[in-house]
Order: C-alpha cells, then sequence, then structure tokens
C-alpha cells in the first residue's frame, strides 16, 4: 500500500476526484508537452455529467491559465475502465496532435491509461487487515507503531500538518455564514448549530450538536472550494476532523495521541482503497462517507485504547451500515446530501466505537469481507447512483 501521504491530501475543495484529480492530469501533461499551440481536454462518465458541479472545468482552466484550452464535456461516450475519464491532447500549430488519457481514480490520486494504479509511494508491505493485525499481535504493537515503522519518524511531521489543516476548517467554517454557490441556495448552517445553546441542554444533544458542527464547518468550507485534507475524498472530509475535534477535550488528549488516532484511521482508509475504491463515481457513496465513518471508528478506538478487535469491528461496522449508499449530488455539487451525510457518519462512528467496546468478542464479520463486500456492492449499483447526478435525490430534487 501506498504513503498516508497519499491518502490525506492537502488541497481545495470541493472534490477530489472531479478538481484535485484533474488539476493533477493537467499538471502532469504539461510538463510533457509545455509549449503547445493549444490544448483540448475532453471529460467522460462522471466528470462530464458532474463536472460544471464540481468545478472540474473551473480547475483546469485554472492550471493551464494563460494558455488557450478548451474543455469539452462528452456525456455519451463509454467509459469501461473507470468513469472518471479524461483526455488531455496538445495541439500544434502544425496540426499535430498528442494525446493522454488519465483516470481520477478518488481520493485527488489520479493514473495515466495503461500504468498501474499505486504503483509509486508504495511503502506498505502488508494489504490486509487479517495480516497488519496479526504481525501487530507477534510484536506486541498498535497500528500507529506499524505506520511509524513503515514510513519512518518522519510521518508524525505530515499529519500534524494534516491536523492543522483539518482544525484550521472547522475553524474557518465555524466564523462563515452566507450562502453557498453554485444555484441551490444552500445556506452554511454550521456557525448557527455551533451558537445554538440551549440552558437546558442535555449532554447526549451538545455531543451531537457540537459533532454536527464540526462536521458541517468542514464540509462547508470543501463545497466553497477552501483548503481542506482528504479523509478519504473532498466530499467525505468532515467526518475525521469532527470526530477528532470533539473527543480532544473530552479527555485531554494530546496532539500526538490525535496524530496516532490519525494514523490508525489512514491504515483503515488505506486498505479500503487499495482492496476496494474510494471513489463514489465507481462505488457510490458508500465508497466515500463510509469509508470516512470506518476511518473515524478506527481512530476513535485508538483513542480510547481499545484493542485490535475492537478496532476492526468499530471500523467494519461503520462501513456495513453503509451498504449501499448512493452519490446523488444535487446538481453535481457536494452539498446536498453530502454535507449532512457527514454529519450523519460522524456520529454513527462514534456509535460504532460504542458499540465495539462491548461485543467485539462476538463478532462474526471481519473487516477485509466488509471491504470486498463494498467493493461488489458499489459495482452492482446503477451508474445512475454513482456520482452521475442523474438519479435518487439529484433526479427528483427540482430548484425553485
Amino acid at each position: 500500500m501506498q504513503s498516508l501521504r497519499y491518502l490525506f491530501r492537502i488541497g481545495r475543495g470541493p472534490s477530489s476526484s472531479h478538481t484535485m484529480g484533474p488539476a493533477a492530469a493537467a499538471k502532469r501533461f504539461l510538463a510533457e508537452f509545455p509549449d503547445a499551440h493549444c490544448y483540448t481536454v475532453t471529460l467522460y462518465g462522471s466528470l462530464a455529467k458532474t463536472g460544471r458541479g464540481h468545478m472540474t472545468n473551473t480547475v483546469l482552466h485554472e492550471v493551464f491559465g494563460e494558455r488557450a484550452c478548451t474543455v469539452v464535456f462528452d456525456y455519451d461516450t463509454p467509459t469501461p475502465v473507470h468513469p472518471n475519464t479524461m483526455d488531455i491532447t496538445a495541439h500544434g500549430e502544425d496540426g499535430s496532435q498528442q494525446t493522454r488519457r488519465y483516470y481520477s481514480i478518488g481520493g485527488g490520486e489520479v493514473i495515466a491509461d495503461g500504468e498501474a494504479a499505486a504503483e509509486h509511494g508504495e511503502v506498505y508491505p502488508l494489504n490486509s487487515f487479517s495480516a497488519i493485525s496479526e504481525y501487530c499481535r507477534r510484536r506486541e504493537m498498535r497500528l500507529w507503531q506499524y505506520v511509524e515503522e513503515c514510513e519512518g519518524p518522519e510521518i508524525w511531521e505530515y499529519l500534524a500538518e494534516v491536523w492543522q489543516v483539518m482544525q484550521a476548517a472547522i475553524k474557518q467554517g465555524l466564523e462563515t455564514e452566507g450562502v453557498l454557490q453554485g444555484g441551490i441556495g444552500t445556506q452554511r448552517k454550521a456557525r448557527y448549530l455551533y451558537r445554538q445553546k440551549h440552558i437546558d441542554e442535555s449532554e447526549e444533544t451538545k455531543m451531537n450538536r457540537l459533532i454536527c458542527t464540526y462536521a458541517y464547518a468542514v464540509s462547508e468550507q470543501n463545497a466553497s472550494g477552501g483548503q481542506i485534507v482528504t479523509a478519504p475524498t473532498c466530499g467525505a472530509c468532515g467526518v475525521l476532523p469532527a470526530v477528532m475535534k470533539f473527543l480532544q477535550p473530552k479527555r485531554n488528549f494530546t496532539e500526538e495521541q490525535i496524530l496516532h488516532a490519525i494514523a490508525t484511521g489512514g491504515i483503515i482508509g488505506n486498505l479500503i482503497k487499495q482492496n476496494a475504491s474510494i471513489s463514489g463515481a465507481e462505488c457510490g457513496c458508500q465508497a466515500e462517507i463510509g469509508t470516512a465513518c470506518s476511518m473515524a471508528a478506527a481512530a476513535a478506538a485508538e483513542l480510547y485504547e481499545l484493542d485490535l478487535d475492537q478496532i476492526e469491528y468499530a471500523a467494519e461496522m461503520s462501513i456495513e451500515h453503509h451498504l449501499g449508499l448512493t452519490c446523488d449530488p444535487i446538481l453535481g455539487l457536494v452539498q446536498i446530501p453530502c454535507i449532512e451525510r457527514n454529519a450523519i457518519a460522524a456520529m454513527r462512528a462514534l456509535n460504532a466505537v460504542n458499540l465495539a467496546d462491548f461485543l467485539a468478542d462476538s463478532r462474526k464479520i471481519t473487516f477485509d469481507m466488509i471491504v470486498e463486500t463494498m467493493y461488489e456492492t458499489g459495482k452492482d449499483l446503477k451508474v445512475i447512483y454513482r456520482e452521475t447526478a442523474e438519479g435518487g435525490l439529484a433526479k427528483n430534487f427540482k430548484p425553485e
């Protein structure tokens, strides 16, 4: 598996697969063909169908800068390799052309046609939870220690930056009001939720309000094109930060403990990325929000120093109860239902940890099994429910 640096990417929203990925592809192409007369970018599949809502054309024009670039939305050509397919063509003044095909496979990662996924940045020799947990048991290690062994101690400096960006997104989200751009008229709600304190508010109500507030804050920053961390994607970036932000003051967890927890969640996200998918266009929202919930549950379980079986159970439950979740963004925007889903998944992650604390010894489903099941389920979803904005809420919602 790859380094966590390829899972936790710091960048701009609103979509890791539709903005960060295409931007990375454009930069690669420009490095290869910097002096063309003009360029054409053709978007296919989900990139075409939700590209305008996800600001794909906007970010591409930013990358190409003053160079002449035409962005074409091809809604009809099949995409048998990956639904997020794009071609970039360099046109010479003499009429010559050079074309490269790229696939945006989720989490901001892009690969060229004929290139194997994740063929760079490989640092983890084990690719299943069962293998990793067995290795850790034999050496009496926790998952974050396995991360340090594979990545080297320098990974903590990077994860510290990741945590700083996550906290900054929460802070900025709590300070910002107004309506998100895109045409739906989605009102920012994080600041409002944060201020809704009642004198008779129960501890449970306060817990749910705060964790939702933090998830809304990050997700709204993402939807507005602000700086966030993919965890594992832009569309699901609010879940892990919300859980960490909520839990840290409850028991005065140190920064070091938070980083250990983020690393633990990273292992879970990496395993899903390696063995299934974190792309909504490939496997629906279960691959994004489901993975984020699983990562957050594992991270929280690490904070509470639960054992490997309990961490696995919390992560497994979080995926299991998101199975079949569709990706149906209204107008292709990462707003409805995406922002709300981040809040619900953050609460669900804590519920999974609480259950795992009591019931891990009776579990029947392994983490590896649920990852395989999620991938199969995602492949069985109709294409209209995989980030095309052609089904579900995206179909039935009628703008006022």
